[in-house]
């Protein structure tokens, strides 16, 4: 029996009534649409995944997404089903009797949302009909060698015909809200608003696609944001129709989003249009039973790493793993865009003071960017193939060993040291010595690249000499290749492999949000980020001392790039500078920090989006109080208490700072006092918890 109460939805500052008292629950419908839905392209494939659970739970069989079919990936991630609802399955029969392929099943990823899939393929002959509708409405023609942007107006009008073929079977309920993410999307956006849907629709855009372009081309972005020419900026570069694409699916929505304030800011310039509400980027966040289990895992994956540089240093392993730090850098291959240019200048800066001051730290760092390679190295296999003979070696002889030390004891002797071990012996160790030594450095690419002498880290590695030699206290490897458990070289996930390093360090120019160091954070892991990612500016907002979190933000808006470089060096020989007890302790800070991250906090944002768009779209149903966006109250992190009260809060200006003061802060430090303050600087905006049989939770139940 249907739950008949008025509905109520309260979201923070923002109230929304409805007008209608017998309105249930079952009467408002949330479709989701994104390219990325089960289509692994980029971010957006993490956002829509991760916040799915926190989704499903508030709108439980009302939820659904739509992304595009691609057979290749569904194999795995799809359970194809007849559609419950038989509204939803005859506007699909509708479209299948007129030649479209539509696919309908749950999408097995965490609170296993419906998903509703378009095959492109099947409705391209209707391409040309539908590039000329879509320019009669928006006056926005496509080329026909934009291959993505022809499957954007294929998505896109089949979107808008399947709200079409739904909302027809309805007088004035359910309510539909739409959220649309991207440009990519956004085709079906305009065409539902053109041909007046009853749908509330929503448009987030996680990077304006001029930004992108023109911070790729190196240009100084941020402080000409109102100099440029928009449209010829657009036309130079051959996207001015994908630029009026995302524009007018701007303009067109009744609620648009970004993911944070610096996109927010570009937005208002490129798109000329300032969004209503910023919704921060979440993770789903999973808590260890056991206090320091993070910990107990970074020491286990770290020593996988070390295995691997045992084997790609053979020859050269004259430095100390137990005082070696593992910093790395991982993404899409944008150099400058995502500050692989400043990273490497800075390891310069660095390999020259940690030389200078005879610092008895190596650091390792890794550069994760996939790029078109041929085959794994040669030599660096061969490096992986020597270890495991030198292994061998080992356990044979010491198995050996053992064998002769037993005996012995159970005859009541102490054996000989000196005849314990015979010639051959002997023999077999010198020669396992000897197949270490090596005539050529270690490489600084894993990989056989393609173009390698046009490639730019390879070109700025050479330029400024990291080459792997003995006396470089700074050593670079460059994985061009995704990590994977199955590699030969390097058998770890990007999971077990970001949990063995150290440092993440992310100086990004252009990062609409970064969900790179936001990974690293809810891993414990401290990271480097800049005040122009999204993630770095939420960061500053919400924690008072980042640094002493283990968050270090390098400032490249208001500092030249050589100001910003020196700041990144002195992060991190300040980190370099750290004891291993001082590393334990800001890993558990930085740790903490995961409970600002997670979608049962943040998708406060995105339900105020939904209401918002609800209101403006069927305002004679739907009220909303005017009021600024929902604030995330008590979200300020404090500075720990056992930080001293410096500027210098995670660095010495010295190398040899004195062991007193180390003693000091670990005799301010408590964990638990620590632990306990933090968690009460979060306050729970809403519960997802059960209720009880036979209640349903409406929209607007949740509380702060």
């Amino acid at each position: 029996m249907p739950l008949a109460r008025s509905l109520s939805m309260t979201s923070l500052n923002g109230l929304l009534q409805c007008e209608d008292e017998d309105l249930p629950v079952e009467d408002l419908w949330l479709f989701e649409i994104s390219w990325e839905v089960t289509n692994k392209v980029g971010g957006i494939y993490t956002v829509i995944q991760t916040k799915a659970k926190t989704t499903a739970d508030e709108w439980g069989e009302n939820y659904f997404l739509i992304g595009p079919y691609f057979e290749q990936n569904v194999k795995t991630q799809v359970e194809f089903s007849e559609p419950p609802n038989p509204a939803v399955k005859k506007a699909m029969d509708t479209m299948q009797s007129q030649g479209c392929q539509v696919f309908f099943g749950r999408w097995l990823i965490e609170g296993s949302p419906y998903v509703l899939l378009f095959d492109i393929g099947s409705a391209a002959w209707n391409l040309d009909k539908w590039k000329g509708e879509f320019w009669e409405v928006s006056n926005i023609g496509i080329p026909f060698h934009d291959r993505e942007a022809n499957d954007a107006v294929i998505f896109g009008s089949l979107t808008a015909w399947f709200l079409k073929e739904l909302s027809c079977q309805f007088d004035d309920k359910p309510n539909i809200i739409a959220h649309f993410h991207e440009w990519q999307a956004g085709v079906g956006l305009i065409l539902s608003r053109s041909q007046k849907l009853p749908v509330a629709t929503i448009f987030t855009t996680h990077a304006t696609l001029l930004g992108r372009y023109l911070c790729a081309a190196s240009i100084d972005f941020y402080n000409n944001l109102d100099q440029f020419d928009i449209d010829k900026e657009a036309g130079e570069r051959q996207i001015y129709h994908r630029y009026c694409m995302e524009r007018a699916s701007v303009h067109c929505a009744h609620v648009f989003t970004t993911v944070s304030q610096i996109t927010a800011t570009e937005a208002e310039h490129m798109l000329k249009k300032s969004p209503d509400v910023v919704t921060p980027n979440g993770l789903n966040i999973k808590k260890f039973s056991a206090m320091h289990e993070f910990q107990n895992l970074h020491s286990m994956y770290k020593a996988r790493i070390q295995e691997f540089i045992r084997g790609h240093f053979y020859g050269h392993l004259d430095f100390d793993l137990d005082k070696t730090l593992f910093f790395f850098i991982a993404g899409r291959y944008e150099f400058s865009n995502k500050g692989a240019d400043m990273f490497l200048e800075a390891l310069s800066r660095l390999n020259f003071l940690l030389r200078v001051h005879k610092a008895d730290v190596t650091v390792i760092v890794f550069f994760i960017m996939p790029a078109k390679t041929n085959n794994f190295n040669v030599e660096t296999l061969k490096g992986q193939a020597v270890r495991k003979q030198l292994w061998d070696t080992a356990q044979s002889v010491k198995e050996k060993f053992g064998r002769k030390l037993y005996n012995a004891l159970l005859k009541g002797e102490i054996p000989d040291l000196n005849k314990i071990l015979d010639r051959d012996d002997i023999s077999i160790m010198k020669r396992a010595i000897f197949s270490t030594q090596r005539h050529s450095l270690p490489p600084v690419t894993t990989h056989n690249m393609i173009d390698d002498s046009n490639d730019p880290i390879l070109n700025t590695i050479r330029r400024i000499g990291l080459f792997n030699n003995r006396t470089d206290r700074v050593k670079v490897i460059l994985h061009p290749e995704f990590l994977s458990s199955t590699s030969p070289l390097l058998p770890l996930d990007y999971e077990e492999f970001v949990r063995g390093c150290h440092l993440g360090v992310f100086p990004s120019y252009y990062e609409p949000w970064g969900y790179t160091p936001a990974e690293c954070t809810v891993m414990g892991i401290p990271s480097v980020t800049t005040n122009l990612s999204g993630f770095g500016c939420f960061m500053q907002e919400h924690v008072a001392d980042p640094e002493a979190y283990g968050i270090y933000i390098v400032d490249r808006r208001f500092r030249s790039p050589d100001e910003s470089c020196n700041q990144l060096t002195q992060f991190l020989y300040g980190f370099c500078q750290q004891n291993r007890r001082q590393r334990i302790i800001q890993r558990n800070r930085t740790e903490r920090l995961s409970d600002l991250l997670d979608w049962k906090y943040l998708g406060r944002y995105y339900m105020h989006a939904r209401h918002l768009a609800l209101s403006r779209t069927f305002p004679d149903k739907f009220e909303m109080e005017p009021s600024a966006p929902p604030k995330t109250e008590g979200f300020r992190f404090p500075r720990p208490s056992s930080v001293p009260p410096s500027p210098s809060v995670s660095q010495h200006s010295s190398p040899h700072h004195s062991e007193a003061e180390d003693e000091d802060e670990d005799e301010r430090y408590d964990e638990d006092e620590e632990a306990e303050r933090d968690r009460q600087n979060i306050k729970s905006p809403f519960s997802l918890g059960a209720l009880p049989q036979g209640k349903k939770k409406q929209h607007g139940e949740y509380r702060n």
